[in-house]
């Protein structure tokens, strides 16, 4: 079940298009007794796509806590970030996926399908402080998208009180920072 959970995960939190609209029997019979995907579906029968659409850009592209990049929330915007998303990217070529998107490896919908089609439950659950963190940030805005976190969260072990207590040390001080080559101009000036 996990798989299907994962997958259609996968499918809702990314950008939503007609092709999602067309998809929502088919995801609502894979994922038959899964509550919280269940209850995100209804929401997809009750709300128009441009209202979904709009609700998505403001959430996900315009609220740096509503990340979907994975990596942000343990490097930020880091030196460190990149290392991770090399790394992450040899990971699913050792596994025999070759990313062929224009995003990020660490995208939660690529990260989602890869750990359904390539058993990468084990990548999930190195992630989980990250998982939790956008999880609570979507229920702190009330938004229907913290479901489909909230049902990937359910599928992983625990929950582990070490990886909450990271969430929500992480929510408290942010990513980490790093501020290399951010030195002002001198425009000429001596030093």
């Amino acid at each position: 079940m996990s798989a299907l959970v994962w997958q259609a995960a996968s499918l809702l939190l990314s950008y939503p298009d007609a092709a999602l609209y067309e998809r929502r029997a088919m995801l609502r019979e894979a994922v038959a007794g899964e509550p919280h995907l269940a209850r995100f579906l209804d929401h997809l029968d009750a709300v128009a796509l441009p209202e979904l659409a709009a609700h998505y850009v403001e959430v996900f592209d315009l609220r740096r806590r509503c990340c979907l990049y994975l990596t942000y929330y343990t490097d930020g915007d880091t030196r460190r970030r990149g290392e991770s998303l090399a790394a992450l990217k040899a990971r699913y070529r050792a596994a025999g996926a070759e990313l062929d998107s224009r995003e990020l490896p660490d995208f939660l919908p690529i990260v989602l399908e890869f750990a359904a089609l390539h058993g990468g439950g084990a990548l999930l659950t190195e992630n989980r402080p990250g998982l939790e963190l956008l999880r609570m940030a979507l229920e702190d805005r009330g938004s229907p998208y913290a479901l489909p976190v909230r049902a990937v969260c359910a599928t992983l072990p625990g929950p582990s009180p070490r990886d909450r207590a990271e969430a929500q040390r992480l929510a408290r001080s942010g990513p980490p920072t790093e501020n290399v080559g951010l030195e002002p101009f001198t425009l000429g000036a001596p030093r």
